[in-house]
């Protein structure tokens, strides 16, 4: 075996450093990409909540002077109203009997101009159109995790970040101006589609281009962060624009900025490398030298380095696709681990985001807080991440936040107080699981299939997401329903994590005879340590 082949690429490229100027811009622009990713997965809590609201009264307006549609006599509840004898006057009023709200619905302005929910009368037996529209979103975001993967193994990373974060920017603009709550659900379809796209081909993208150390700061601190600044900035983007259709235009107004990042983001050497394009993937380092000021060796790539890779890249156009996830008995435990991991995950990372708004107290004020947890969660992450192995951090962190939403049940029905500090605590866990799985398993997924499996892994991610409105929806008839859901399945997720190998101080593995076997698998190490070496020499 030859001493630089693929396998040793962080060796190839050790002269560049772990840190330079073009790590940094790497990591810089790649990380900001993820602040558009951050608001628009959760910008629906507040384009889509529900203001109080009550039956429209029909007949006289007034009643002594005062408004109707603000005395308490309208009905016993919001969709409802006692049903009017004549007109209103001193004598004339409301009976006990009640019919439903005939002539739509008045709703308070006193937090939003406008929602969704006020635009189409999203209540009462239209109230399912809510959750089905959040759902829909991440229907367009298990699509985008399923076919992303494939495109950028196909085309490249860099085609599929740009061109996901263009339909990321252009589709909430044309749904500002959606004339239906059909036209609305569908554009948020596609709007899911670009942003989870967007956001794993990034991450992919800048894990394969940097080496180790970096690839660590950038994947748990800066991309992460990245994500939790975007988050961060939705309460106070929706404090100052409260209606819908303009906080989705302002939404998409960063995404012009990335345009200029075109001529500063390169191809990944790696994936240029597993094509057997090896005179891009050289530029591509020597242009990485040019912006460090290191000086690189004449000759990067040997030629029987060359013969190797262009044989890589004929196996992997016969060969490689889906059916490689689950073909040897590595990766098919580690995509099984994932599809579990994943969708338990995503599940109660997005529940309890999406549950800020149903909680006591402010709406903008829960939702800064909810994301400022993320933001503190994602840097302690970052210090624990090399100091404890990956395996028992995700187990600790997901067990938590079980514990700490399980809890919730012991709780009297009066100590609402309580159940939110419990639940943004809770949260804490979910955050840190939630950043360290994307390092995590990009770490076990081998190169050729590093985009499909994360994208498979993802797409499990997603079917968890549609769920979690539903799961909220239960809220409406109990509070801690969903808190003992999303607790649940957060231990189930925290049992299975610790079957998972450790990643850590480890190189990324680029073909899928060097992933590693689970503990406890039947396929021992030294079996697949045996199919890798065949695979060379072949």
């Amino acid at each position: 075996m030859s001493g630089g082949n693929i396998k040793d690429f962080d060796e190839i490229t050790s002269f560049l450093g772990d840190y330079g100027f073009f790590q940094y811009l790497i990591m810089v622009v790649l990380s900001l990409s993820t602040i558009t990713c951050g608001y628009t997965g959760t910008i629906v809590v507040f384009v889509s909540d529900t203001p109080e609201h009550h039956c429209r009264v029909s007949g006289n307006s007034t009643r002594n002077g005062t408004d109707v549609e603000q005395s308490s006599w309208i009905g016993p509840d919001s969709c409802s109203r006692y049903k009017v004898h004549g007109n209103w006057t001193e004598t004339a009023g409301p009976s006990n009997d009640t019919e439903p709200c005939l002539d739509g619905w008045v709703f308070s302005r006193e937090r939003y101009t406008a929602t969704i929910v006020s635009e189409w009368d999203l209540v009462c037996d239209s109230a399912w159109k809510v959750p089905f529209s959040t759902s829909l979103f991440f229907v367009g975001v298990l699509i985008g995790s399923f076919i992303s993967g494939h495109l950028s193994d196909r085309f490249g990373r860099k085609p599929v970040f740009f061109a996901t974060m263009a339909l990321q920017t252009v589709t909430p603009l044309i749904q500002a101006s959606s004339v239906s709550w059909v036209m609305f659900c569908v554009l948020n379809c596609l709007r899911g589609v670009g942003q989870i796209s967007n956001y794993i081909t990034s991450l992919v993208l800048g894990s394969e281009i940097l080496r180790s150390r970096a690839r660590m700061s950038f994947s748990l601190l800066g991309h992460s962060l990245g994500f939790g600044f975007g988050y961060a900035l939705l309460p106070l983007f929706a404090f100052f624009i409260r209606g819908w259709r303009m906080l989705l235009v302002a939404s998409a107004i960063p995404g012009f900025l990335f345009i200029p990042a075109w001529w500063l983001i390169p191809e990944s050497p790696r994936w240029l490398l597993q094509k057997g394009r090896l005179e891009e993937a050289e530029m591509v380092i020597r242009t990485a030298a040019k912006r460090n000021g290191v000086p690189a060796p004449e000759i990067i790539f040997r030629t029987d380095e060359c013969m190797e890779l262009t044989k890589t890249k004929d196996e992997e156009e016969h060969t490689y696709s889906f059916l490689d996830l689950i073909r040897t008995p590595n990766m098919r435990n580690i995509t099984i681990l994932s599809v579990i991991i994943w969708m338990s995950t995503s599940m109660v990372f997005y529940g309890l985001s999406l549950n800020t708004s149903n909680l006591n107290g402010n709406a903008y004020l829960n939702c800064f807080i909810s994301a400022a947890i993320d933001i503190l969660t994602y840097i302690a992450t970052w210090v624990l991440v090399n100091h404890v192995s990956r395996p028992t951090l995700l187990f600790s962190m997901l067990t938590f936040c079980g514990i700490m939403l399980l809890v919730i049940m012991l709780l009297p029905e009066d100590m609402q107080v309580m159940l939110q500090v419990l639940a943004l605590v809770g949260k804490i866990g979910v955050s840190a699981a939630y950043c360290l799985i994307y390092v995590f398993f990009t770490e076990l997924i081998p190169t050729v299939v590093r985009n499909m499996g994360l994208g498979v892994a993802s797409t499990a991610a997603r079917i968890g997401s549609i769920i979690c409105p539903y799961v909220i929806y239960m809220g409406e008839y109990s509070k801690i329903l969903p808190y003992i859901v999303f607790g649940a399945v957060s231990i189930m997720a925290a049992t299975v994590s610790m079957l998972l190998p450790d990643t850590r101080n480890s190189k990324l593995p680029d073909l899928t005879s060097q992933a590693r076997p689970i503990r406890g698998c039947c396929c021992p190490k030294e079996t697949a340590e045996a199919q890798s070496d065949a695979t060379v020499k072949a």
